[in-house]
């Protein structure tokens, strides 16, 4: 008995220090619900509160941590067996523009009355539609027009010089760039800016937007 009352005493006054419940449990022996009765109602010293809070913080960033690194680890397993899976399709010429098409349906305008219009923010995404776009159909590079859409933090010529590299569009090609409304309370430190492509020629338009249009309703069924 003498050595339970012992006990309840240090884990009390571990408690008023701020320990958390599993460090009492490791210092004075005892099981948990013991435990967890003894302290229950006891009242933290300031020291105590911003410990147990510091200890509280430093577990829930250390639990976020680890999340993480199982998510990255699972997440690596699917880009390998993505990565396998694709070397085994052979894309031809009409795939190919069926993945033009359909990327065009996702982040192109709609309005065939105005030509093709393209607009992103991940370079990827942009240089990949321009690489099956030019693929797909005789294109005329001189109908390429292109807008850069950025905030008053960005260097307007650096950023079009950036988009101009990734389209492989001629600066010359590219309209006064069109400046965002910003908050100013973040400030990306990575991000490039959105471009707009924007090709001259009603016709293609039609053109992709018939081929996402068939592919939408006869394969999403």
């Amino acid at each position: 008995m003498k050595a339970r009352i012992e006990a309840k005493l240090k884990a009390v006054a571990l408690r008023k220090r701020g320990y958390s419940l599993s460090e009492i449990i490791k210092s004075v022996g005892a099981s948990k619900s013991s435990v967890s009765v003894w302290v229950r109602n006891v009242p933290l010293t300031t020291r105590g509160r911003e410990r147990l809070l510091t200890k509280i913080k430093l577990g829930q960033l250390i639990s976020a941590e680890n999340k993480h690194k199982r998510t990255r680890i699972e997440l690596n397993g699917f880009v390998k067996v993505a990565e396998a899976d694709l070397e085994k399709i052979v894309l031809d010429s009409l795939h190919v523009r069926f993945i033009c098409a359909l990327l065009y349906w996702c982040e192109g305008t709609k309005n065939y009355f105005q030509g093709v219009n393209f607009i992103n923010s991940d370079s990827r995404l942009v240089s990949t539609f321009l690489r099956f776009f030019r693929k797909s159909f005789q294109v005329d590079e001189k109908k390429f027009r292109c807008c850069v859409h950025i905030h008053e933090y960005h260097n307007a010529g650096k950023q079009v010089a950036f988009w101009s590299k990734v389209t492989d569009i001629p600066k010359k090609q590219f309209i006064k760039p069109y400046l965002k409304p910003h908050t100013g309370k973040r400030i990306k430190t990575d991000y490039q800016g959105c471009v707009s492509i924007r090709y001259h020629d009603n016709t293609m338009a039609r053109r992709l937007y018939a081929l996402g249009e068939t592919f939408i309703k006869n394969m999403g069924l």
